[in-house]
């Protein structure tokens, strides 16, 4: 990516002879436009000054206040509710400690060598992803827009996530919390525990019935669930309110969204430490199964992870890091920021595993002391001999330890009748292999076990506006994905353009809210953004590393950089990169084929979740998703490839994109008769004659960039002709 300048002194060959009036004498009359753009060459003689592109224009573009914002914006980016609800059942279903293993090993082979090649060329072209990749290949421009269309579906449910948080912070200012008892039914004759809620169990009941209210299955809508609505509501307001200035607005708030999750995480381990059974959950986290790490769906659910826990693909990290200072040290932040991501990572799993080990030793006590009133049972019914309990078992006071060993001895000596007794071997392991992700995660489990806590109502508010912050922080740089590569692209106002996206998201998004919503919600997060974001990844990869060039690549960080990179990238971009990410494509197709489309509905009246398939209209849908995400590329390409659009007309020409520069047109004079060359006079600088065709072929350039963005492309021209030094105007 060459510097760009828009004040420069060229020599020109002999061929350039005619003024740059009798060059636009020979151009439409009525093309105004092209009669007022400007060309500026300094005055100075015998020197080339070579000026970033944007030292005048871009001026305007916000900055970071301080690198501290940026870098808190990143971490609130990419630290999401998956470091939460998702990398800890990674790790407890994938070998516990051994699953760090593959994670930090595919970390450093595609995670931080990708997050560095986006923060770069966002930071060097200081444009969204529409424009960097214009910038690259104007036949690539389609791989921004894919990126905008995955942001613009992730957003649309991932705010009902929140609106869902909201839901649950809201009703936390109560005491006893309204999930901690089932609730009574009366009727004329006598009160009863709601049968749905016996079955299952009071936050199994709460999340299903009271917050949510869910259908039995995805094609019965049931209309809309009002509080959810409202929730929803309030999380776009919230986005809105919050991006409606872009980085102005949005930064001052990420010193809370940002660090807040991590007070709140280091409260919850204190206190998750300080509980009974926390230390078995942590060591069941921790014990590693060395056996299982060798399976490829270990490695293959790492990669995935590391791939979406970084963002990669969505063009927030683009956006954000286009709001840099050209030498700001890339290197360092992609490395602070992935590892920062990692630590959040193990930090939220030693939270999780110390509740669920908490909660673990709860549900083992209880099963202990029932499975002790059965055994009593048994001996006084004569189906047990007392010869058979040790003498030291006092069943008042049984220990977990004391029941196992009664437990052993009746199974030995009762082998053939020992189904028939219903003893139940209480192991708190039993307990947390239960893997538990996602919404399960957050509002069933770790909410059944914050209604043991002393003073619940106050930890289960921290928890819920933690999820709050982890959800907007990672909302900010989706919603930047889409409207800095819009707002860059087709100079429309940020505010309008803010209040759109959030208004025509709230309305699509009423189908989140719906009482089928849950499993709307599930479709989108299966089939909206996996394998588009990892092609886009892929065609990211081979845009800077194939079409614009590697060296090239190197030679521009060296230039930000001050220093050159380690070889090490070199061959991560050019070789292993692109090589993981094509075999982690082709499982995730394999995957997606051997696993039977469809999603777990709620049925009422077993209250017990029940998988069902996918009916056709909704494998429409999911298609549908995924080729409308990745649609753009191919059909930028074809339009670029063959001309189908006239750029002169319209917004689109109002930045012009080339491999290695941006030429802004037109710039409005408003009828002034100066000289359109300004620092000297038409008679003192020769001007070009480019005959009829003024679009020139770059001499070996690639096919992909051989065709001019605009119809009179005179940056091109300039920029292209083979005699000329390599610079700008």
């Amino acid at each position: 990516m060459p510097k760009n300048s828009k004040v420069v002194k060229r020599e020109l060959d002999d061929e350039v002879i005619e003024s740059v009036k009798d060059l636009l004498s020979n151009e439409d009359s009525s093309d105004d436009a092209f009669k007022k753009s400007e060309l500026m060459v300094d005055d100075q003689e015998e020197k080339d000054v070579d000026v970033e592109e944007g030292s005048d224009a871009e001026d305007e573009r916000p900055a970071w206040n301080s690198k501290l914002q940026y870098i808190l914006a990143q971490v609130g980016f990419s630290v999401g509710l998956g470091n939460v609800w998702r990398f800890p059942y990674l790790c407890q279903k994938n070998g516990g400690g051994a699953y760090l293993v593959p994670y930090l090993i595919l970390l450093l082979i595609i995670g931080i060598p990708l997050f560095f090649l986006e923060l770069a060329v966002g930071q060097r072209i200081r444009r969204g992803s529409i424009g960097v990749w214009n910038y690259i290949s104007p036949k690539l421009g389609g791989i921004g827009f894919a990126s905008c269309v995955v942001c613009f579906f992730v957003a649309l449910y991932y705010n009902v996530i929140i609106g869902w948080s909201l839901f649950y912070f809201s009703q936390s200012f109560q005491h006893p919390l309204p999930w901690d008892q089932c609730p009574l039914v009366k009727n004329a004759s006598h009160t009863f525990v709601e049968p749905e809620c016996e079955k299952s169990s009071a936050t199994t009941y709460y999340w299903y019935r009271e917050a949510l209210n869910i259908s039995s299955s995805l094609s019965e809508s049931g209309g809309l669930n009002w509080k959810m609505t409202i929730c929803l509501l309030a999380a776009w307001v919230m986005v809105c309110l919050a991006m409606i200035k872009g980085i102005q607005s949005s930064g001052k708030i990420m010193y809370f969204s940002s660090l807040f999750p991590y007070v709140v995480l280091l409260c919850f381990l204190i206190r998750g430490l300080l509980l009974n059974g926390s230390v078995d959950g942590i060591r069941h986290m921790f014990t590693p199964k060395l056996e299982i790490m060798l399976e490829p769906k270990v490695w293959r659910e790492a990669a995935t992870q590391v791939f979406f826990a970084l963002g990669l693909g969505f063009g927030g990290v683009i956006a954000f890091s286009s709001y840099n200072k050209r030498d700001n040290n890339c290197h360092f932040d992609a490395v602070l920021v992935s590892f920062i991501n990692f630590f959040t990572s193990v930090l939220a799993t030693l939270v999780v595993f110390a509740v669920l080990g908490f909660k673990a030793n709860i549900i083992n006590e209880k099963c202990v002391i029932q499975n002790s009133e059965k055994i009593l049972k048994l001996l006084k019914m004569g189906n047990l001999s007392q010869d058979m309990i040790p003498h030291h078992i006092n069943f008042s006071s049984i220990t977990a330890e004391d029941y196992n060993l009664v437990y052993d001895i009746i199974q030995k000596v009762k082998e053939e009748e020992f189904d028939s007794l219903g003893l139940k071997s209480c192991q708190i392991e039993d307990e947390l292999n239960k893997a538990v992700q996602g919404t399960g995660l957050a509002f069933i489990a770790f909410t059944e076990a914050m209604t043991h806590f002393p003073a619940s109502p106050f930890w289960s508010v921290m928890f819920f506006l933690m999820l709050v912050n982890l959800g907007l922080g990672s909302m900010f740089g989706t919603i930047e994905g889409i409207i800095t590569p819009i707002v860059d692209t087709f100079k429309v106002r940020k505010e309008i353009l803010t209040v759109i996206c959030c208004l025509v998201a709230f309305f699509i998004g009423l189908i989140f809210v719906q009482r089928s919503g849950n499993y709307f919600v599930t479709m989108f997060d299966d089939y909206s953004a996996t394998l588009p974001l990892l092609i886009v990844v892929i065609l990211e990869n081979v845009a800077v590393i194939r079409i614009y060039g590697i060296d090239k690549f190197v030679e521009d960080l060296k230039d930000m950089l001050g220093f050159s990179p380690s070889q090490y990238y070199y061959y991560m971009w050019k070789y292993v990169s692109p090589f993981v990410l094509s075999c982690l494509l082709v499982a995730s197709i394999v995957q997606m084929g051997l696993s039977p489309p469809g999603y777990n509905a709620w049925i009422e009246d077993t209250a017990m979740e029940e998988f069902h398939s996918y009916p056709t209209w909704a494998m429409i849908i999911c298609i549908s998703l995924m080729v409308l995400a990745i649609l753009p590329v191919p059909i930028v390409f074809i339009v670029r490839r063959c001309n189908l659009i006239d750029d002169s007309s319209g917004s689109l020409a109002s930045v012009s994109y080339k491999r290695g520069r941006i030429i802004k047109e037109p710039v409005n004079l408003e009828g002034d008769n100066t000289s359109l060359i300004h620092g000297k006079s038409p008679s003192e600088v020769p001007s070009p004659n480019f005959g009829k065709n003024i679009y020139r072929k770059q001499t070996g350039s690639p096919t992909l960039d051989t065709a001019p963005n605009g119809r009179y492309g005179i940056g091109y021209l300039m920029a292209d002709m083979p005699d000329m030094p390599e610079s700008d105007l």
